[in-house]
């Protein structure tokens, strides 16, 4: 007997998070008319997808294909990328960031060697021996 099997769901989505190892969760937004009111509401659904080669990144627009259980959650592979995140993350070199910081902790030496030392002189204040020996006449104990 021939086996027929029917047609696996595809849904298209933006990466919003590739922290896992191979694995990315795909946001699939979908319209949704309200039953009592008419209004067509926006709805967002997340799905975890299998990504072999670690290709997705964050705003990339996937398509995704129902597949068997690969884990607990994900039940989704990703067929290709549709399209490129139009930002790139910033790629932060050690050497870059070596160079600021050296750059920074020069600019600081130079700024306090060339402002001129303030160290204000404290000048103590008229002490009034009289005022706190002597009480008050209005105040009667």
């Amino acid at each position: 007997m021939e086996r027929l099997r029917g047609r696996r769901k595809t849904f298209v989505g933006t990466v919003v998070s590739d922290k896992m190892d191979k694995t990315v969760v795909v946001a699939v937004d979908r319209l949704v008319r309200h039953p009592l009111y008419k209004k067509v509401i926006r709805r967002t659904s997340k799905f975890y997808a299998h990504d072999e080669r670690n290709e997705c990144r964050i705003g990339d627009i996937v398509e995704i294909v129902e597949t068997r259980p690969l884990s607990k959650l994900k039940r989704w592979r990703v067929v290709r990328i549709v399209q490129r995140a139009k930002v790139p993350l910033p790629v932060v070199r050690e050497e870059v960031a070596e160079e600021t910081e050296e750059q920074l902790l020069e600019e600081v030496l130079q700024a306090d060697t060339a402002a001129p030392p303030s160290t204000p002189t404290a000048q103590p204040a008229p002490s009034s021996a009289t005022e706190s020996a002597e009480p008050s006449a209005g105040s009667e104990v």
